[in-house]
């Protein structure tokens, strides 16, 4: 009788260590940042930091902040959009035959991530279709502007 109730005790201890043996480990696998997820953070960056001055269609204030949509700064040279992140902008410029004069303070105090999902998310949005920038691309600018 012992052997039986034993036997019986042991059973469901059995079939559970018979299941957990057939789970395989699951391998840790490095998740490289896509551009959705990128997308994500930069419009967080984007709404915290620049939404007051490039407002939230991305259309600036006429005369004062410039528009970022579908301008050569935002959807040129990636190192110049870079550059102006880091160091700010203080020239006057004209876009589509507007002018404006307010200065951009530099936000070198963000992390190459942070400028590069905001520039993605810049990049990417507003009805702009450019590629994105990677945390290497602002880094790279980022030493070669020091």
């Amino acid at each position: 009788m012992k052997i039986k109730t034993t036997a019986l005790l042991l059973s469901p201890l059995l079939f559970f260590n018979c299941l957990y043996a057939q789970v395989k480990p699951v391998k840790k696998t490095v998740h490289h940042a896509t551009a959705a997820s990128s997308m994500a953070r930069g419009k967080i960056v984007y709404t915290s930091i620049c939404l007051a001055c490039h407002m939230a269609d991305g259309g600036g204030v006429p005369s004062l902040n410039p528009p970022i949509t579908g301008t050569e700064y935002v959807l040129g040279d990636k190192t110049r959009l870079i550059k102006i992140v880091l160091n700010g902008f203080k020239e006057d410029v004209e876009i589509n035959g507007q002018k404006f004069s307010n200065s951009m303070t530099p936000h070198s105090d963000l992390k190459d991530q942070q400028i590069a999902d905001v520039l993605t998310y810049v990049r990417k949005s507003f009805g702009n279709k450019a590629s994105t920038i990677t945390a290497a691309e602002v880094k790279k600018v980022r030493a070669l502007n020091k």
